[in-house]
């Protein structure tokens, strides 16, 4: 049955329209509904890391998300990644991960690959995700992962400039390393538009837009 009805679960509300966009974009007439709770990423970031707990909360949002009448629910935090593969276990409708098809598009392009992130809470689940993928698809990858120590304090303390030029620096550096570069954050994606084509040495991929054209192809043709 095609589905009709997708369910957004997100740790920030900054997401929402964003992902509004891309349903106009990819899936248009699809309803959908938002799931927002914010104190999740703070608590992993605070601990440095995805508590059991806080693990429990997110399998909480998205069978809230099932019981609430989606047909498909797509969690847009990495930092979350393991929860999430957890809830999908325990609902009836399947549950996305935002950057599995950013992964497993970056182990099709080629066998290095870099991770970015201005976060660790998110750069290792990132990179954790792109290396099962890569064994999924019976593929031997080199993974690059790339740090961004200090631009998201930065973003948080209302410097963007700052925040941009410390990921664009990174991304430069990381480009003389791989062919291809995942951004284990969305908010990283608008550095890339900043770039010129001279400057993008390697395709750099982000996971909103990709996650969602997997989603129009895959369940809601």
């Amino acid at each position: 049955m095609k589905a009709k009805t997708l369910g957004f679960v997100h740790t920030s509300a900054t997401l929402v329209p964003l992902f509004q966009q891309l349903t106009n974009e990819f899936l248009e007439g699809v309803d959908t509904f938002n799931i927002v709770d914010d104190s999740v990423i703070k608590d992993v970031i605070r601990k440095n890391e995805l508590t059991p707990n806080t693990a429990a909360r997110v399998v909480n949002h998205i069978q809230a998300a099932e019981a609430a009448g989606a047909d498909i629910i797509l969690a847009t935090c990495s930092s979350i990644g393991s929860a999430i593969e957890i809830a999908a276990t325990l609902c009836n409708v399947p549950v996305i991960r935002v950057d599995q098809a950013m992964a497993d598009e970056a182990v099709q392009i080629s066998n290095k690959i870099g991770v970015i992130a201005t976060l660790p809470t998110t750069l290792a689940p990132t990179s954790d995700l792109v290396k099962r993928r890569a064994e999924l698809a019976g593929k031997n990858v080199s993974i690059t992962s790339k740090l961004c120590e200090g631009a998201f304090e930065a973003l948080m303390s209302g410097d963007a400039t700052k925040h941009d030029e410390m990921v664009a620096s990174a991304l430069k550096e990381l480009m003389k390393e791989v062919y291809v570069i995942v951004l284990a954050q969305a908010s990283m994606a608008r550095v890339v538009e900043g770039l010129s084509a001279d400057e993008k040495l390697v395709p750099i991929l982000a996971s909103p837009a990709i996650a969602m054209k997997k989603l129009a192809e895959v369940y809601f043709k």
